[in-house]
Parts: structure tokens; sequence; C-alpha cells
């Protein structure tokens, strides 16, 4: 820490405190007399092309200061600063009287959410797409999603797919849906675009005064896709009460008003995209979350980070219960 600290001319005696609860980069927020940061350690093994994340941000930022200069984009300091693990750093302004939230506790906040994710879609729009480059490769295609959790079914122990027989069936009754986004992405319908592409609302800023969402953060998956993913994952993560972790699933419910304040917030912004594909998308996302927690457990762990044995086992249970009950709606 003293190292990356020295690497962007902080004083190495600077209070440094954990934040956040991400399951892929670690957060800090640093004090210094003067003022606060965010300081951040990039998962290597996640983001293998840290430096394409760092390009995307800045294409972003000159995108964002040209055409809308008024919008708050929380950039990166300065360049990446590498550890001895060689592990990429980076630093950010904190943002004084404001603050992040794990789950929407009402309604107002699910809107505010969805909207500005909504309105970070609107904005990126004319800006360059071949220039952005994916920092994960086919990060939601469900396609190849579907296709690895069949490769993770190959190789797993019969053991394992023994204990996981519950859900490899829900999960391959729900195929149909592959066979929807793949004609669905056929059909053209869809206009690419650069989105934010993880829409959980512990990535949006709220002002601590109005209690209004002011930015989005978390930026690494800025890149190119459609407007289904942000949406559907809008509404994957805020219409039950509870989150992927829960392991009662009598508590998992779709909460109607939520789920009406996502589809009204989001398409507040992007108010001209197909709104009968809204449904279909958080549905399909929170079936690709499905598929990729069951296949990870399937591997053997190797990508989420996980407390106990069959935690990724209890979160495609939780989302595959889920997903039943959106496809009621």
């Amino acid at each position: 820490m003293v190292k990356v600290l020295e690497g962007f001319s902080i004083d190495p005696s600077a209070i440094v405190k954990p934040i956040g609860n991400g399951h892929i980069n670690k957060t800090f927020k640093v004090e210094t007399v003067s003022r606060s940061y965010i300081l951040q350690r990039i998962n290597k093994n996640v983001f293998v092309e840290p430096e394409v994340i760092a390009r995307n941000l800045e294409l972003a930022r000159l995108h964002l200061l040209t055409k809308h200069p008024d919008y708050l984009f929380i950039a990166p300091l300065q360049d990446l600063v590498y550890d001895d693990e060689g592990y990429p750093w980076r630093l950010y302004p904190y943002i004084e009287n404001t603050y992040t939230i794990d789950e929407a506790q009402n309604i107002d906040q699910a809107f505010e959410a969805a909207k500005t994710f909504g309105k970070f879609g609107k904005l990126m729009r004319g800006c360059d797409l071949p220039e952005f480059k994916p920092t994960i490769k086919r990060f939601h295609d469900l396609s190849l999603r579907y296709n690895q959790l069949l490769t993770a079914l190959q190789s797993a122990s019969e053991t394992t797919k023994a204990i996981a027989a519950k859900e490899i069936e829900d999960a391959i009754k729900f195929k149909t849906i592959v066979d929807r986004y793949e004609s669905v992405i056929a059909s053209n319908t869809l206009v690419p675009g650069i989105f934010h592409n993880d829409t959980k609302i512990n990535n949006v800023l709220f002002d601590g005064y109005t209690h209004k969402a002011i930015a989005v953060i978390d930026l690494d998956t800025v890149m190119e896709g459609y407007f289904i993913y942000d949406v559907g994952d809008l509404l994957r993560t805020l219409v039950s009460p509870v989150s992927e972790e829960e392991k009662d699933l009598n508590k998992i419910v779709v909460r109607n008003e939520f789920y009406d304040a996502v589809i009204e917030g989001y398409l507040s912004e992007m108010n001209d995209v197909d709104r009968s594909l809204a449904s279909f998308a958080g549905h399909m996302m929170t079936y690709i979350m499905a598929i990729r927690f069951l296949a990870d457990f399937l591997r053997g762990n190797t990508y989420y980070h996980v407390t106990y044995a069959d935690q990724n086992l209890v979160r495609a249970r939780n989302q595959l219960h889920l997903l039943k009950l959106l496809s009621q709606k």
C-alpha cells in the first residue's frame, strides 16, 4: 500500500479504510490532511487488460466533456499505478456529501438509480463506438454463457452435479430465453451503444442533501452493449427485497411498485427504445447471472469470491427462483 500511495504522490501516513462490498475489485477511502480520495485495486484476473478500461474511461470523459460538459463524470485522476504483485490501482476524487447504498429502501431510490443509468446511456450516444474496446469480451452474451454452463457440466464431477441436480434441471428448462435472445440480436432491432453494463444500485452516487442520484460510478464495464443489459440488471437487482445471497427462497418476491419504478425511471431517459423488450431484459439478465453462478459452482468456484463452499449454488438457486417469479409478469 505504501508503494501505491507514493505512486499517486500521497503521503504514506494517510488513513486508508476499506469500503464497499464488491465481488471483484477492492476499494478504499484515503484520507489526507487536505483532501480525501477513493483508491481502487483492479482485479487483474477478471480485467486482464486494465489499460483498456483506462482508455475507455478517457474516451467517455472526452465525449461527455465535449457534448455534455455539465454532466458529472467521475474519472480517474491520473494513470494506473501497479503494485509489486502486478495489480493495477487507480485514484478517484472523493465527492463530499455523497453516499452509496447496497439496496433500495423505497421506490424513489429505485427510480432515481434507473433514471441515472438511463441518462448515462442516452448521453453516450454519438460517441465513436469502434474506439471503445470490451473490458470483458462477450460479457453479457447469453449464448456464450449458456455454452459455458454446458462446458462446466461436462467437466464437473458426478458428485458435484448430483448436489446441483435441481438447479441444473431448472437452468436447462429456461433455454428458451437463450433462443429469444439470439432471435432479438439477429433481428438487428437493438441499437448498440456505450452503456454501463453493471447497473447495481451501489454503483450510483446519491447526493447527501437532496438524496437524488447524481452520478454513476464503478465504470470498469463501460463499453459497447445494448439497453437491455442495463435495464435488465436493474430489474434483477431491485425488484426483490433481498439480495442474490439470500438462502430463504420465501423471502424472494417481485415488488411490483419497484418493478414499475425501474421501468419508468430508465425509460424516462431512454424513451425511444423498444419498451416491449424491457420485461424480457429482466428475464435475460436474471437468467444469465443464474447460469454464471451455477457454472462457477460446477467449476469449483474459480471466478466469484465465496466464503463457503456452496455459496455460488445458493446464488444460482436464488436467481432461478427470482426468474420463475419474473416470468409470471
